[in-house]
């Protein structure tokens, strides 16, 4: 039988449409724009200057506080300059740009198909490497992966868990690794249970994916300490806490982390990188992104480099459909508007989703009929309802009272209203202003 968590969720339709699409490379662009935001906290601090030359893999950026990650080129070239560019949003963000001249790669990183399988570091060498290589969290978070192996003082990792969910509509990247690189993820896997010093994982994918699951348990079946495990299509089975409940029957403390309960929690695509960076020492330079809508004549997963431009790659996915309205870096219950086609893709991009008008108009708002189906759906136990009228009223010190920070965005109150009241965008705004708050009151 199928687990899931045990409060709240939704059942979107599954939309995927690109399931069947193998990973293609895709070619490396003539300019690369590479941002030194590529993870959550401090940007990186640029190394090189312009018309300095660089080869793929090459360190460009280091840490510029601890909650920061190194930063590598994903192509070879000359550096044209070092400048703030446009992101999705249209923000200024630092980076470094690169002329693309060949592909030549750093000598130390092994470009070779071999799996490598024996794992010869020890579990500090190995944090150490996944910190040299800028390996953050690619299931959108971007949290630097080396913090979240080494837990704070007083907790310990008992589990680890790969989340090989992907609850999001459209969304088919872990997917098609599960399907196409299953050893490498589960070397990957092995890896971070020897940086934490655990002895069991467990991985995590849902029923929809009966293939992925058949390829994972296939491989699986050679490390007794992995466990595959089932879940149910449910949204979002990939929420760290919602995960950690599911497969553990843990759950997080209000304002606590995944570790309280003894648990570290990393994407698989993130595992596979893992691999790459210690076994291949191969910094990440790429990841793999769905191009996907029913507005596409195709849909594609693509391998890209780090610091492509997004229109490059839908050009290469047969340009943006005439009736596309909206285009969305992720997936539609949780991704980000692209408002700038220029912006280059980062490490953590995972999906292009193109949309129609008649898919993203919003239907006109109602009053509120007192219905509860919000509450229902809440997967963090809250109250949508209430959040929405005490953010709208100004309310702060109610909706700190009423735990508006434990909110995950995961926008299932906004998918389930009948009355189609914004609720998440008030609670939203409301959550940032009260942990703003709360962070400028004077520590006891």
């Amino acid at each position: 039988m199928s687990k899931t968590f045990k409060m709240g969720g939704v059942h979107p339709n599954d939309h995927k449409i690109s399931n069947d699409c193998a990973v293609e490379v895709m070619p490396v662009p003539s300019r690369a724009y590479i941002s030194m935001s590529q993870h959550l906290g401090a940007p990186a601090t640029p190394i090189v200057q312009k018309g300095d030359k660089v080869k793929v893999g090459q360190l460009i950026a280091t840490p510029s506080g601890f909650m920061s990650a190194n930063v590598h080129s994903s192509v070879s070239g000359t550096v044209f300059s070092v400048e703030p560019v446009a992101d999705l949003a249209g923000n200024k963000v630092m980076s470094v740009i690169i002329d693309v001249e060949g592909d030549e790669w750093m000598e130390n990183i092994d470009r070779s198909s071999d799996i490598v399988r024996d794992i010869k570091m020890t579990g500090e060498e190995i944090v150490a490497r996944v910190k040299e290589c800028g390996v953050v969290g690619l299931g959108g978070a971007s949290f630097p992966t080396h913090i979240k192996l080494c837990p704070p003082p007083g907790k310990k990792a008992e589990f680890l868990i790969i989340n090989g969910a992907e609850c999001e509509p459209y969304l088919t990247s872990d997917y098609r690794i599960m399907l196409e690189r299953p050893e490498e993820i589960l070397i990957g896997t092995r890896i971070l249970m020897k940086a934490l010093d655990v002895n069991k994982a467990f991985v995590g994918i849902e029923d929809n994916k009966p293939e992925a699951i058949a390829s994972m348990k296939s491989f699986s079946s050679q490390y007794p300490e992995i466990e595959v495990v089932v879940l149910k299509k449910k949204y979002p089975q990939g929420g760290e806490k919602q995960l950690i409940d599911a497969v553990t029957g843990r759950s997080v403390p209000s304002m606590g982390l995944p570790i309280d309960t003894g648990v570290v929690v990393q994407n698989a695509a993130t595992a596979l990188s893992v691999y790459e960076a210690v076994q291949k020492n191969k910094p990440v330079i790429d990841n793999t992104v769905t191009v996907t809508g029913e507005c596409l004549a195709k849909s594609h997963n693509w391998l890209v480099r780090v610091g492509t431009p997004y229109e490059e790659i839908l050009q290469l996915s047969g340009g943006v459909p005439e009736n596309a309205a909206k285009i969305i870096s992720g997936g539609p219950m949780m991704g980000k508007a692209v408002s700038n086609l220029k912006a280059p893709t980062v490490k953590a991009n995972g999906a292009l989703l193109i949309l129609t008008e008649e898919q993203t108009v919003r239907k006109p708002e109602s009053n509120c009929i007192r219905c509860g189906k919000c509450i229902d759906a809440c997967p963090m136990g809250l109250e949508p309802y209430l959040l929405n009228k005490l953010a709208r009223a100004g309310r702060m010190d109610e909706l700190e009272a009423h735990n508006v920070y434990d909110c995950i965005e995961c926008g299932c109150c906004l998918f389930t209203c009948p009355a189609n009241i914004p609720l998440l965008d008030y609670i939203r705004g409301a959550k940032g202003e009260v942990i703003r708050i709360m962070r400028s009151r004077p520590k006891k």
